[in-house]
Formats: structure tokens, sequence, C-alpha cells
């Protein structure tokens, strides 16, 4: 479902980022195979230096479906990103993404908050942070943060996911599903 992110799947990927209801809410947006190879390589780099997080979502096939980030690693937190293609969307995956990577960024990387900026225009995104038990709005509680990803033309709402309460939320769940399974 996840894998480190490969320079040979960008031509599938860029396909699926470049589709106009996918490529406005994408953060690496680039305009040709070429670029996107680019961009991925300086990706890869980041993370050789710990700037940044980032992994390839694949369908139940294994085949490249959209990535999942993290970016502006600071102190234990930063932002995540997250674009699944047009064909896969609405079949949770999504869901099934965030749930590994958070787990890989809290308990192998010891990350304490990742953040979610969404454009305040992408409804379906928003929608879908807040049908996560561990989503939280943070738009009052960091009024300096949300005004500074707000400085620019586009406009966001932030949220963030807290490793404690991801932690209580995924435990609980895992101890329903195992009486449901008695």
């Amino acid at each position: 479902m996840l894998k480190h992110r490969d320079l040979h799947e960008c031509t599938e990927l860029y396909e699926l980022l470049s589709h106009p209801s996918v490529f406005p809410f994408v953060r690496q947006k680039a305009t040709s195979a070429d670029e996107y190879w680019f961009l991925t390589k300086q990706l890869i780099e980041e993370e050789a230096k710990g700037l940044a997080i980032s992994r390839t979502i694949t369908d139940d096939w294994g085949q490249p479906i959209g990535t999942i980030s993290i970016h502006d690693v600071e102190d234990g937190a930063g932002f995540l990103g997250t674009w699944i293609g047009l064909p896969y969307q609405g079949q949770g995956y999504n869901q099934k993404a965030k749930m590994l990577f958070l787990n890989e960024l809290f308990f192998e990387y010891n990350f304490h908050t990742v953040f979610l900026r969404i454009r305040v225009e992408n409804i379906k995104s928003q929608r879908a942070a807040l049908k996560l038990p561990y989503v939280v709005s943070a738009n009052e509680s960091h009024p300096t943060l949300l005004a500074q990803v707000n400085r620019g033309e586009a406009q966001f709402n932030l949220y963030k996911i807290p490793k404690d309460l991801f932690y209580l939320t995924t435990a609980n769940q895992m101890a329903e599903g195992e009486e449901q399974a008695m």
C-alpha cells in the first residue's frame, strides 16, 4: 500500500496528478512528466536530509495511484500532503494510506504532531479529513500558524493530528475489532 518513492513511477503518477480535479490541490505542480521526475528527485534528496518523508500509495495490485508526504519537517512536526488519482478516489485508499503513514511518522520517526492545511474551497478534502477520528481543527488553537499558511493568495483551514489522539483512537479501534472477532 505504501512504498518508498521511485523515479521509475513518475510518468504514471504524473498522468494521475495532471487531471484537472487533482492538479489544483497537489503541492508539486509539475507541468510535464520530466518536471515531475525532477521534483520527485529533489524530494528524495530532501528525505535523505531529514527535511521531508514521502511514500507512493499503491493500489491492491501494487500500481502507483498517488503520494503521501510530510513537508516542512521541524521539531517532530510537519505538514501532511496527500493526493490520489481520480480513478482511485472514494475506494478507501486515502484512509488506509494515512493510517500506515501516520504509524510510520509517530512510531518510527517520533513525530508528535502532523498538520494538514486544506484549501478553503477543497470541501471534498475537508470532509475526508474530518471523517478521521484523530483529526481536529487547529484554526483556533494555532492562530499564528494559520496566519502563516494563509500569507499567500490561497486560503487554508488548518487541522492537526496529535500523536496521543492518534494512538488512543487507533488503539481503541483495534481493541473493538478484537472484541468483535471473539
